[in-house]
């Protein structure tokens, strides 16, 4: 008889305070997740102190010109990666959906997040190797979702507004990270300015992020990783 397993999903969450709203829409999306039969991790890289820095420390040994690339392929491969990327690894490659929790910060993910990419997307194991990239990716099959805030009110992202179309910004997180090693990237979760709104408003905003988590086997994906509309 065959059983059929739970899905699983990664939260990987990037924010220094736990009393934050970026840190209760993630945990609303944990709790909607694992209600809906998900087996779900999350990795708080600011509580578990991440090392955010890809460099020769990860790699013992390494000599002459450095290329970082290659020495992960190289330890990938003698067994050699750092015990913190391994775990975080096997929890990424485990995982049907990963969702990437944050404050837009300079218009992009806080550097323990990009750093978080930089060290576990490795070369040989994501991507690369036997591996391609975007469709022929590791990743290939998975999904993956943005689940963000933002300090800028919604009415001040737009193609003619102050702070420019949000999609575009997001375009090199869908595109070149997530649809590089093969993720469906779907449509991003927002709230806008939750530290600007009433209770009653992020009360709400709340609402929405487990409206749009129980409805997450359907969430339509960007247009070509990029240029789409979010709530």
């Amino acid at each position: 008889m065959l059983v059929r397993m739970p899905p699983t999903a990664l939260i990987v969450h990037a924010h220094p305070e736990p009393g934050s709203f970026t840190t209760a829409q993630m945990r609303e999306a944990e709790a909607t997740l694992a209600a809906g039969g998900h087996q779900v991790k999350v990795l708080d890289l600011y509580a578990l102190g991440w090392n955010a820095t890809l460099d020769r420390a990860d790699f013992p040994g390494s000599e002459g010109y450095f290329k970082p690339q290659a020495e992960q392929a190289r330890a990938l491969a003698a067994g050699t990666l750092p015990l913190d990327i391994t775990g975080h690894l096997d929890a990424l490659h485990q995982a049907d959906l990963l969702v990437l929790s944050f404050p837009l910060w300079w218009f992009s993910v806080p550097a323990v997040l990009k750093g978080w990419v930089d060290r576990v997307f490795v070369m040989g194991s994501v991507f690369g190797g036997a591996y391609g990239i975007f469709d022929q990716g590791a990743l290939t099959g998975r999904r993956a979702v943005l689940l963000l805030t933002t300090g800028g009110a919604a009415g001040h992202f737009g193609a003619d507004q102050p702070y420019g179309d949000l999609d575009r910004h997001l375009f090199h997180i869908h595109h070149g990270m997530l649809g590089f090693v093969g993720y469906d990237v779907l449509r991003p979760i927002v709230t806008h300015a939750p530290a600007r709104q009433t209770d009653e408003v992020r009360r709400a905003a709340l609402s929405s992020v487990r409206q749009a988590f129980e409805k997450i086997e359907a969430r339509d994906p960007v247009s070509d990783h990029g240029m789409t509309t979010s709530f």
